[in-house]
């Protein structure tokens, strides 16, 4: 029996694991949303931005470890997905984005709704195709996703003419795939290398394991917590990198670098041997280059061949699965006690907690945080977006898992809170999921409120509204002279609490502190909708510590008076 190429399509993917698409109709996709309208088993989102969708199936996928789908039309459809690509690939995220395009021989005639997403993406993704013939659409979508989800994974678009997805095949469909160029390391780490850097560890008196997002990718976690706990080693995480490791273990530093804990940065200034595992040495890491971690000998392990000695001098590289690659160095570590060393973090741990005016009566976005690591339990998913609600929903939640942190590292994309909270939510429904946004950062995607309601999803959107874009605000505080140019938004600003309930969700403001726990005690009795809650912060509350651009990590501005 002849199948069209939109059947051919949904049928390989689901045969590829695929449960949920999140898309918005357009003119050149009409058949694949054809089959997509008795389809029982693949679960269809529609939303309401393409940007959306991407952010979306980057959420899903980071929370579930699975490959997000998103799906578009041609034309400003497929490019309005470029900034979520973008996101996903700086992130190292497995996604699969379905572009509509224009009949094949069309294609180069400026046709109507017509974009080169081949020439466009291929920059922010990890591989893209442009199906040219029915006969080879498994095929592609095969590869597209074992591409996407294998070795350093990330985004691949597959462009589909609207006549290709017409098209019928009357034979059987060939998914073997063919790619000779592409062998993605699945190596166990060098066993010279492994060596060596055993016997580096074992002989170091003060390491620090640097972990990052790739740990999370290769599910790593569980490995690196029994090998840090075996030889006794002190762990920091990245942004991509929080819940890898528990935040409530005695060796943990929780996060390091321009905005992480000042006993963290101290630490890998200090350490003779930094561990680095699945972490890029990103320049909010590392602060001044010349002045990283100078009297460490450095141990870099990472699937990417590429990665390693990209940013800094290594010591000790080993290119491999994270997971197995730990599993070998916990079979050679010895503990050592390092009393002196873990004194010493003890002191600074003491000496330089995350701190706040805790006494204040007014609504501390950090006091917001800890109150919803209470409330969840720690169990929660953070979806967020960035600035300075970024920072204080990494500093003041306690993650202790994996995939419970959500949030563009690499590009810093505004935007992106909302539509990753509700991809989250629908791999996830059985978890407590929080937006935390700003009124900068929640009005570039807020349409999406209305993908949440349609769908019934009880995500919480925690608004730090300060009515400013609040990081670029404390920058030029400190560093312009408080001239604030442009980053004021208090009087253009909607009322976030009518908006919400105009979308048909749930909306509320809280000014004072002591109504901050009872409005979110509210919150989580609803299990239908959206809730919007609207804290009103104080504009001049600041993120700290902080390494000023240019600074070495241990040239901290702490916030202390």
């Amino acid at each position: 029996m002849a199948k069209k190429g939109a059947e051919i399509l949904i049928e390989t993917l689901k045969k590829e694991g695929v449960d949920t698409i999140f898309g918005l109709q357009g003119g050149s996709v009409i058949p694949v949303f054809d089959v997509l309208y008795n389809e029982k088993e693949l679960r269809t989102i529609s939303v309401r931005h393409e940007q959306g969708s991407g952010h979306m199936a980057d959420g899903y996928a980071r929370a579930t470890g699975k490959i997000g789908v998103c799906l578009s039309t041609s034309g400003p459809g497929a490019t309005n997905l470029v900034t979520a690509l973008a996101t996903a690939f700086m992130d190292s995220v497995p996604m699969l984005a379905i572009t509509g395009q224009v009949k094949t021989h069309l294609i180069g005639n400026d046709a109507f709704q017509e974009a080169d997403m081949t020439g466009i993406s291929r920059p922010v993704t990890k591989h893209n195709y442009l199906v040219k013939d029915v006969k080879d659409l498994a095929r592609l979508i095969k590869e597209s996703c074992f591409i996407a989800s294998t070795g350093s994974p990330g985004p691949v678009v597959l462009d589909l003419p609207v006549d290709v997805s017409t098209a019928e095949l009357d034979h059987e469909v060939d998914t073997e795939m063919n790619l000779p160029g592409y062998r993605p390391s699945v190596n166990q780490g060098h066993t010279q290398q492994i060596k060596k850097a055993i016997k580096a560890i074992n002989s170091s008196e003060k390491p620090v394991l640097y972990s990052g997002g790739g740990t999370i990718t290769s599910n790593a976690g569980e490995e690196l917590a029994r090998f840090a706990r075996q030889a006794n080693i002190p762990v920091t995480t990245t942004l991509m990198g929080l819940g890898a490791f528990p935040e409530d273990d005695p060796l943990s530093l929780r996060m390091l670098g321009m905005h992480g804990t000042m006993y963290a940065n101290y630490a890998v200034q200090e350490c003779d041997t930094l561990i680095a595992v699945g972490a890029r040495f990103d320049d909010r890491v590392t602060g001044k280059l010349e002045a990283f971690a100078q009297h460490a000998k450095i141990i870099h392990i990472d699937i990417a061949p590429s990665s390693i000695g990209k940013s800094v001098a290594v010591d000790i590289p080993l290119v491999g699965d994270a997971k197995a690659i730990l599993r070998e160095l916990q079979k050679g570590s010895e503990y050592k006690e390092r009393k002196p060393w873990i004194d010493k973090i003890n002191e600074w741990k003491e000496k330089f907690p995350l701190i706040y005016d805790r006494e204040s009566s007014s609504v501390k976005p950090q006091y917001v945080m800890e109150q919803i690591h209470e409330i969840t339990n720690g169990n929660g998913i953070i979806a967020t977006d960035v600035g300075q609600c970024q920072m204080w929903a990494a500093q003041f939640y306690t993650y202790t898992q994996p995939r419970t942190f959500l949030s563009s590292g690499g590009l810093g994309t505004m935007g992106y809170g909302l539509p990753a909270g509700i991809g989250a939510k629908v791999g996830c429904p059985d978890k407590d999921v929080f937006v935390i946004a700003g009124d900068g950062s929640l009005q570039m995607n807020i349409q999406e409120l209305s993908t949440a309601v349609s769908q019934k999803l009880p995500v919480k959107i925690i608004l730090l509204n300060n009515g400013y874009l609040g990081m670029v605000r404390q920058w030029q505080e400190l560093f312009f002279g408080k001239r604030y140019s442009h980053t004021e938004l208090d009087n253009g600003n909607p009322d976030f609490c009518k908006l919400a309930e105009a979308y048909g969700c749930i909306g509320m403001r809280v000014d004072t502190k002591d109504k901050v726990r009872p409005a979110l005690d509210s919150a989580m009795q609803v299990d239908d909708k959206p809730v919007l809650i609207d804290f009103r912060i104080d504009p001049e509350e600041n993120v700290y510590p902080m390494v000023p651009a240019g600074e070495a990590i241990d040239r901290m501005l702490s916030g202390m008076a």
